[in-house]
């Protein structure tokens, strides 16, 4: 028979701010007065009522200049033209795919906004549309770029990058994309052996370092290859990582789960979830964080 581990409860107490000293957050709950100001712009999650400035949302207050505006602490993804996504294909239809990107709305990306196979340029044809479910059909996961914002708030993506295109082998994460730092880039490759994809909706792609490059298949050609163990290895200890982050609130981008990683090297991989080891990861990891900023 397998083990089975056997856990009482216990009081844990509060981990410590991982904000530097000066820079906690001022957090609302929806009612409460954020200023009564009057010479303060109304922003998204706020309202205005008897001159006073409100929070119609839970999070955190943001000011930019005369704007306030509250940040949610926990909603879907609001896309921003240039955002990183991971998405997957939930319908073929004319010309286009839906996609779910963790929004209110499904996703769309055009046939015309992809590279066809081989990089050519050209206009599409009534061949390329029938050829669509052999580019990307349903369940196949794909990286892609924020390309424009529609009227009703669905988002609308391109892959015209090599950059960009469909997901072969690894792990998804979904996380909430408040959790997502905002960077120059979201595509790491970790001295660890692994990459990450940190999209901008929450949706975080795990895979192995490609040892080169696909420069010719338009995004679209996927590597089937079995997956060596040791790699399987890293890819779950950064996913567990990356729970671990998620359920202590911190801020997710390469350092964050670079120094993560690396606390948790002393612990076997299925540990890292319990509590007690997930806090002595996390307590070190966020030190590593404030002796960095600091």
């Amino acid at each position: 028979m397998a083990a089975v581990t056997m856990r009482l409860p216990a009081a844990r107490g509060p981990l410590g701010s991982g904000a530097p000293r000066g820079a906690e957050k001022h957090l609302v709950a929806p009612g409460d007065t954020i200023t009564t100001d009057t010479g303060y712009m109304r922003g998204h999650g706020t309202y205005v009522e008897d001159d006073k400035l409100i929070a119609s949302v839970a999070g955190v207050v943001e000011r930019v200049n005369k704007l306030v505006c509250v940040r949610a602490l926990k909603a879907r993804y609001n896309g921003e033209v240039g955002d990183i996504v991971v998405g997957r294909i939930t319908e073929v239809q004319q010309k286009r795919w839906k996609v779910e990107t963790n929004s209110r709305l499904d996703s769309v990306l055009l046939l015309s906004s992809i590279n066809l196979p081989g990089g050519e340029l050209r206009r599409r044809s009534a061949e390329d549309e029938l050829a669509m479910r052999d580019y990307l059909q349903e369940g196949d996961l794909i990286s892609a770029e924020v390309q424009s914002i529609f009227s009703d708030g669905a988002v609308s993506l391109h892959t015209r990058s090599l950059k960009y295109g469909k997901l072969a082998q690894g792990v998804l994460v979904q996380v909430s994309p408040s959790l997502v730092k905002r960077q120059k880039t979201h595509f790491h490759d970790l001295p660890c052996g692994a990459s990450v994809i940190l999209g901008n909706n929450g949706f975080i792609w795990i895979y192995p370092t490609p040892e080169q490059k696909e420069e010719e298949a338009g995004g679209f050609a996927t590597n089937l290859e079995p997956v060596p163990l040791s790699d399987r290895e890293v890819i779950s200890r950064l996913r567990n990582c990356i729970v671990a982050l998620v359920t202590h609130k911190m801020m997710l981008f390469d350092t964050s789960i670079l120094y993560c990683y690396e606390a948790s090297l002393p612990h076997q991989i299925k540990d890292i979830l319990k509590p007690e080891v997930m806090e002595e990861i996390i307590l070190e990891a966020r030190q590593r964080l404030l002796d960095l900023q600091g």
